[in-house]
């Protein structure tokens, strides 16, 4: 378990870096309209008051539902994990938040954003599902070709080493 987690975060350091470096501006999951709904989450997971904190997590999901953006249903599925640790219920979270990724999957796709692509992929890793992560990679290799820029291609590259040497450790 810990070689496993190891590797995720290594990937999703990968990827935070990845986005970091990218056109995207670093603020906007401090300004996003879900942001402060799920500050108030992690405030009500530090106080045990696990009711508050899935109505804020409610609140979260529902602004990024609105948002139309990737990055809202990411931190939503990472939200979701974050409760059902916090609460004993990591199945259903897990649940929860496989659905949020597929749908950051889908907006990703939709706005051609491999980084939002790449971050699924990272998402679905972290969860131990490698074929979805896969998929993820796929969809990335195809949206990294029509911008026809090696970059994208180099960063698509990385991460299936990255993934492909995950599938080795800890399994």
């Amino acid at each position: 378990m810990k070689v496993r987690f190891a590797a995720v975060f290594a990937l999703a350091m990968l990827a935070a870096s990845e986005v970091a470096a990218s056109h995207i501006n670093p603020l906007v999951a401090q300004t996003a309209p879900w942001a402060t709904h799920i500050r108030l989450m992690d405030e009500a997971l530090a106080e045990k008051n696990v009711t508050a904190a899935e109505r804020a997590w409610h609140d979260a999901y529902l602004a990024a539902v609105g948002s139309r953006l990737w990055l809202g249903m990411v931190e939503v599925g990472d939200a979701s994990l974050r409760i059902g640790a916090a609460a004993g219920f990591r199945k259903t979270a897990e649940a929860t938040a496989r659905r949020a990724y597929l749908a950051a999957l889908f907006r990703a796709r939709e706005l051609a954003s491999l980084d939002g692509v790449l971050r699924t992929a990272v998402a679905f890793a972290a969860l131990g599902d490698r074929e979805v992560a896969g998929q993820c990679l796929r969809i990335a290799e195809s949206l990294a070709r029509e911008a026809q820029s090696d970059k994208a291609r180099s960063r698509v590259s990385a991460f299936r080493a990255r993934l492909a040497t995950m599938k080795g450790e800890g399994r």
